[in-house]
């Protein structure tokens, strides 16, 4: 048997969210990219751990796919967008969540939360992402070549790729802030 929730955020609550994201961004300024991201992998290995939920575990992987773009080689993330991933995953490099982590099943809802809205402001960089693994992968099979390898990262036609889809990103981003493609307007980073 299943039973489906719905949360509805009012403002308040997505005020304290966004209040939640300035305070880590500032308390992790001072933090490398590595740093942020190695943060952020402990929370999926502490998740790992536990019993949790399959909406919290959804979420978790979504996580996984943001702290993956930042280092991979073959996806070379310009640094003003590496920026907007990194700045995401500054909340979970804070150890000092709403929810304290060890609190059984809850423990990891206001992180689940908080990608979930990181996953909206981040959507056309994970959407880019999600298409150019699969390129890199179904290019790299058909053409009997190891995806991982170094040289395939650096190859011309996943160049060419690369930057298409990072070129739709962008005017994806852009159109969406612009009010052309939707009500979401990012709220969670801040820039400079």
């Amino acid at each position: 048997m299943s039973l489906t929730i719905t949360i509805e955020l009012g403002d308040a609550d997505l005020q304290h969210f966004i209040d939640g994201m300035r305070k880590a961004q500032d308390e992790a300024r001072h933090l490398s990219a590595q740093q942020v991201t190695d943060a952020a992998k402990r929370l999926l290995a502490d998740s790992a751990g536990c019993a949790v939920p399959a909406f919290i575990g959804e979420r978790l992987g979504k996580l996984g796919a943001m702290i993956e773009m930042v280092h991979d080689a073959g996806w070379a993330l310009p640094d003003e967008d590496k920026q907007r991933v990194l700045s995401a995953l500054t909340y979970f490099a804070d150890p000092k969540d709403v929810i304290p982590d060890t609190v059984p099943v809850l423990g990891f809802l206001d992180d689940a939360i908080m990608i979930e809205l990181c996953v909206r402001e981040l959507k056309h960089e994970l959407d880019a992402y999600e298409d150019f693994c699969d390129f890199r992968t179904s290019e790299a099979r058909r053409l009997g070549v190891d995806a991982s390898d170094h040289d395939v990262q650096r190859a011309d036609w996943l160049e060419g790729r690369r930057d298409e889809l990072q070129d739709r990103m962008r005017r994806r981003r852009r159109d969406s802030y612009s009010g052309a493609g939707g009500g979401w307007r990012p709220t969670l980073f801040k820039f400079g």
